[in-house]
């Protein structure tokens, strides 16, 4: 029996990291790169564009976050995988790309093997997370949660409601018709209700918590 070809697309902010996981992926018949992208925003669309099977997401890029991406994805009912290929490997990156729906975790230190192999299995469905994240997120598990210590304001959630649209402080300020400084302050304040350190994580808890739907 044939082994079926599995589909990809690359999201992620550097060129040649593009470049070599293309070539990587290239030189196995058993993959198909269908397209890359620069951001989150441009690699959502394209995702919804061309339905591949595996997206490999970076999380820290300037044209829009890993994690507001993997978080819109999940809303629109997108049916790839997101397997998430970063260099961090901190709490307040790694939670919130698994809390906003992504199949697993891997460092872009991975061997090719281990790599491939993580793909297939994300396809799958399967959660795939490197020793050292799932270590992680076991103790990260294990600490007690901060609970939220009130209810957001209606201005807080429309800064929160701006965030998880990827949108800059300066941008949130324009559009609210307040100071970078107010936004900051909101910023602040909702981190606090929430638990949180955080841009991503304030969208993750906030779509956890159903706030944000």
């Amino acid at each position: 029996m044939t082994e079926r070809i599995i589909t990809l697309l690359i999201v992620d902010d550097h060129p040649v990291v593009r470049d070599g996981l293309r070539g990587m992926f290239a030189s196995d018949p058993g993959f198909d790169v269908l397209g890359e992208a620069g951001g989150g925003v441009e690699g959502v669309e394209l995702v919804l564009r061309l339905d591949p099977d595996v997206v490999l997401m970076d999380l820290r890029m300037p044209a829009g976050g890993g994690v507001e991406a993997i978080a819109a994805l999940t809303r629109r009912g997108a049916r790839a995988k997101v397997l998430v290929l970063t260099t961090y490997d901190t709490d307040s990156d790694t939670i919130p790309a698994i809390e906003a729906g992504a199949t697993g975790y891997l460092l872009k230190d991975a061997p090719r093997e281990e790599l491939f192999t993580a793909v297939r299995a994300a396809a799958e469905g399967r959660t795939v997370l490197s020793p050292a994240i799932a270590s992680r997120l076991v103790s990260a598990v294990r600490k007690p949660a901060v609970p939220a210590d009130g209810v957001l304001s209606a201005r807080e959630r429309e800064v929160l409601e701006l965030v998880a649209k990827g949108t800059s402080n300066r941008e949130i300020a324009r559009e609210l018709f307040i100071s970078e400084a107010t936004v900051k302050t909101h910023l602040t304040h909702l981190y606090a209700k929430l638990g949180v350190k955080d841009r991503a994580a304030a969208v993750a808890a906030a779509y956890d918590r159903g706030i944000l739907g």
